[in-house]
């Protein structure tokens, strides 16, 4: 299996996190922290908006299982990339709309993707999502990873996380792994 990966911010990482755990040809999904100037930050510097890191998950997967554009299309199905620096009421650079691509490939395909995106007016307002290279990732904390499936009623999971995934799993049932 040839493995390939894709680093995406889109606002809180336990929403990305969980449904590109769920995707046939994903291998893992790791939430952590990109593109910023803080060493080993731990999610207190990320919260307080200082360290210039966006909350991003790490998704190793098979491109012959599942591509990068099909992942790209799940990722702008889970969040709004017209929202500068929030998702809702999480507010901050943290949370702002992020694809660190790791190949010159990732990058063509990114900025071909919200071309279209944009050209077929996919959302009422223009798209922020920034489009950079990858950096140094640092995986968050271990009660972060898989958070939603452990905390599953927790008051964020179950107004925001919740129906993010059933969003998702009904736009991409094909692509769910089987249970």
């Amino acid at each position: 299996m040839a493995h390939a990966i894709a680093t995406l911010a889109g606002g809180c990482f336990w929403c990305i996190e969980t449904v590109f755990k769920r995707l046939r040809g994903v291998e893992s999904a790791v939430s952590g922290y990109m593109g910023g100037h803080t060493p080993d930050p731990t999610y207190e510097d990320i919260c307080n908006g200082d360290t210039g890191h966006a909350e991003v998950v790490q998704v190793t997967f098979d491109p012959d299982e599942i591509t990068y554009r099909e992942l790209l299309a799940v990722f702008f199905t889970l969040h709004d990339p017209t929202q500068l620096n929030r998702q809702g009421n999480d507010i901050g650079t943290q949370y702002r709309s992020a694809i660190f691509w790791h190949t010159p490939e990732q990058k063509a395909e990114a900025e071909a993707v919200i071309a279209e995106l944009a050209a077929a007016r996919q959302f009422d307002a223009p798209i922020v999502t920034a489009v950079a290279e990858a950096v140094t990732f640092y995986p968050a904390e271990a009660y972060h990873q898989g958070y939603f499936e452990r905390n599953p009623a927790q008051p964020y999971c179950q107004f925001v996380v919740a129906p993010k995934v059933a969003k998702a799993e009904a736009k991409f049932h094909g692509k769910l792994r089987p249970d």
